[in-house]
């Protein structure tokens, strides 16, 4: 099997990972591609195309161009940088490692909450300034006992959930796509998006970007939260109306915000936000860790060889895709 790997946000490749592929039948070759037609033109015998930099260098116009492609394998979580609504007509899988960020974003996610209710950064701020204690009569908010929501309940949230145990919350969730019972089983309660937002103290977002979740959280939903309320928001910047947001904050609509993404990447320097006391931002960097690139060199490296077994891989976005037949290379010729 042969894999084009057209970004790599590592540089370059562990041995490790040439030689377990090699064993395992994988031809891997590497170049980084800086548009669709040079991906074209790089990987037009592949039948796997690798992304593990979460670039916008596959287009829809590309996928054309490369009837040899059975798979996309976008390692890590978001496939919003990926055609897949062209890719899921032409019959090509598009595969994601959401495993590999999992708990490295989850904790975040507590880093993010913690942060937030608590006033950290503001604290800091002013002990650096010499203000003592300053801004201890509004006390931090209580995180036990209160009641948080997740919009998303993928696995990222769930690990979320499982962190949040010995908090003794009562956990909400909304996810058209997940049942019930099976937040029930990491114990949250299964609500519609209206709901949440008004019972919820906290509410964190894990829903990935897509037609239907851009700008999911307007002016309306954040209307509909508590004026104590805190939103952290871990996923895609654009689910979140961004200028809707500045005026939740800047109004008293709710409390506060802990934000990892943001609508436009990188930042503007007059962003709005970045002039509110009762906002904590960080540069897109949940999934950073000590163990980054050895968790997505290994995820990465296991789909790849479920891919050249036959196997389906395992974290699939688009389920519902009708694999296409690739001839043999040999019988193409």
């Amino acid at each position: 099997m042969q894999v084009a790997l057209i970004r790599n946000i590592f540089g370059t490749i562990p041995e490790s990972v040439t030689h377990e592929l090699t064993s395992h039948g994988i031809v891997l070759d590497s170049h980084e591609c800086m548009n669709g037609d040079e991906v074209a033109a790089f990987a037009c015998d592949a039948e796997v195309i690798w992304d593990n930099a979460g670039s916008h260098v596959i287009s829809a116009e590309c996928l054309h161009q490369l009837p040899r492609c059975r798979v996309i394998l976008r390692t890590g979580s978001g496939t919003d940088n990926l055609p897949v609504k062209e890719a899921t007509a032409l019959g090509i899988i598009v595969a994601n490692t959401p495993e590999a960020i999992a708990e490295t974003v989850a904790e975040h996610t507590m880093a993010l909450l913690l942060a937030a209710v608590r006033n950290l950064v503001q604290y800091d701020r002013n002990v650096r300034a010499g203000k003592w204690r300053q801004g201890a009569s509004d006390p931090a908010t209580h995180l036990c006992g209160r009641t948080l929501g997740f919009v998303g309940f993928g696995r990222i949230a769930r690990c979320v959930a499982r962190m949040l145990g010995g908090f003794r919350m009562t956990l909400l969730a909304f996810d058209p796509n997940i049942d019930a019972s099976t937040m029930a089983e990491h114990g949250a309660r299964k609500v519609e998006l209206d709901e949440l937002l008004s019972a919820s103290d906290f509410a964190t977002i894990h829903t990935p970007l897509t037609n239907s979740t851009h700008h999911l959280i307007g002016e309306a939903q954040l209307k509909r939260m508590q004026p104590h309320a805190v939103l952290v928001n871990v996923a895609r910047g654009p689910v979140v109306d961004e200028a809707a947001l500045v005026r939740a904050l800047t109004n008293g609509w709710i409390g506060g915000a802990a934000m990892d993404v943001l609508e436009i990447e990188p930042a503007l320097p007059n962003n709005a936000l970045f002039t509110l006391p009762n906002v904590v931002l960080t540069p897109h960097i949940a999934s950073y860790s000590d163990q980054f690139a050895d968790q997505f060199w290994s995820h990465s490296v296991r789909t790849l060889i479920e891919i050249a077994h036959g196997d389906m891989p395992l974290w699939v976005a688009n389920p519902d895709v009708t694999p296409r037949q690739v001839p043999n290379k040999i019988d193409s010729d």
